[in-house]
């Protein structure tokens, strides 16, 4: 049986307001497991989004199974991010206004395989270098012990995908983010952020 690939839109600007709450739920459901191990936070999930709301270059890349969010893809001008985000970029005299930032890529496990991690950058890159501003991009992941026992056995991180876009890991610029972990309770947590020189528009 052919499995529907869902559609996907990129949407900038006031345009992701209607979003937040679908974002917010997927980013609950999708980072409750590892690496992320993220026990769900209604309050932070909407002072988290508004970041975006409130920037008017930001930009959420929805993939739709008819009219329901799937997959979340988010973006913004580091700028525009909290100093924590910043932080690793100032340390190391990146000028901060020339990075875009991109938050998490989120997609519900039925649906992944048809490609659309690759979607998720191919339009946030495109929504950075159309803006005209920027030289970089850059996300962080969250550091786990290879060791942990909480690791599934199955579990393929991203870091080959990630080499293969042309993102290289920064082991210099860390920063650290507390949040409510499943079966342990407000934890800090390094996540070391990857880069990526953005080429002009052609």
């Amino acid at each position: 049986m052919t499995v529907q690939t869902p559609t996907v839109r990129a949407l900038a600007g006031a345009a992701i307001q209607p979003w937040l709450e679908s974002v917010a739920q997927l980013r609950m459901t999708v980072f409750r497991d590892w690496p992320y191990l993220y026990a769900g936070d209604a309050a932070y999930e909407r002072d988290y989004l508004q970041t975006y709301a409130r920037s008017p270059r930001s930009v959420f890349v929805l993939a739709f199974d008819d009219d329901t969010v799937v997959g979340a893809s988010t973006g913004l001008p580091l700028a525009d991010e909290d100093a924590a985000f910043q932080a690793p970029f100032v340390d190391q005299d990146v000028a901060v206004d020339r990075v875009f930032y991109f938050g998490e890529s989120v997609l519900l496990p039925h649906w992944r395989g048809h490609g659309l991690g690759h979607r998720f950058f191919d339009l946030r890159e495109a929504h950075a270098r159309a803006l005209g501003d920027f030289d970089l991009t850059a996300f962080a992941a969250v550091d786990r012990a290879r060791d942990d026992p909480r690791r599934p056995q199955d579990h393929r991180d991203n870091d080959v995908f990630w080499h293969k876009r042309g993102y290289v890991r920064q082991p210099g610029m860390t920063m650290l983010l507390r949040w409510h972990e499943v079966d342990a309770g407000e934890v800090l947590h390094p996540l070391t952020f990857w880069t990526r020189p953005l080429e002009a528009a052609a």
